[in-house]
C-alpha cells in the first residue's frame, strides 16, 4: 500500500471482514475474505486521510461553485373556474373530466 503523508494507518483483518460480511448475510470464501480485507484498509485509509484534511475553518459545500436560483418567483395569478375548464369536456361528472374506466371492478 502507498504511504499517504499524514494519514494514520488503518487495517481490518480477515476475522473483522469475515464478522462484517456474517453480519450482512453475505456468504464469502476464504479467497474472498483474503483480497476483500486488504482493499477494505485502502478505502478506510483513504476516507481517513479525507478526514485529515478537512479543516474546521472550511465550511461543508455540496458544490464548488455558489448555485442560485434560476426559476421565477411563485406568483398566485388567476387562474379558470371549474367551469371555465369543463367547458370543453366531451364529459364531465360532479367538477370533473369524465372518462373510460379502464381497471376492472378487482381494483
Amino acid at each position: 500500500m502507498p504511504d499517504i503523508p499524514g494519514a494514520s494507518r488503518v487495517e481490518i483483518s480477515r476475522d473483522e471482514v469475515a464478522h462484517l460480511a456474517d453480519l450482512a448475510r453475505i456468504d464469502l470464501s476464504d479467497a474472498e475474505l483474503d483480497a476483500l480485507a486488504p482493499q477494505l484498509s485502502v478505502i478506510l485509509e483513504s476516507i481517513a486521510s479525507i478526514s485529515e484534511v478537512a479543516a474546521d475553518d472550511i465550511p461543508p459545500t455540496s458544490h464548488a461553485l455558489p448555485l442560485t436560483n434560476v426559476f421565477r418567483e411563485d406568483v398566485v395569478v388567476p387562474c379558470l373556474t371549474a367551469e371555465q375548464a369543463l367547458s370543453g369536456a366531451p364529459a364531465k361528472e360532479q367538477q370533473r373530466f369524465a372518462v373510460p374506466r379502464i381497471l376492472g371492478d378487482e381494483q
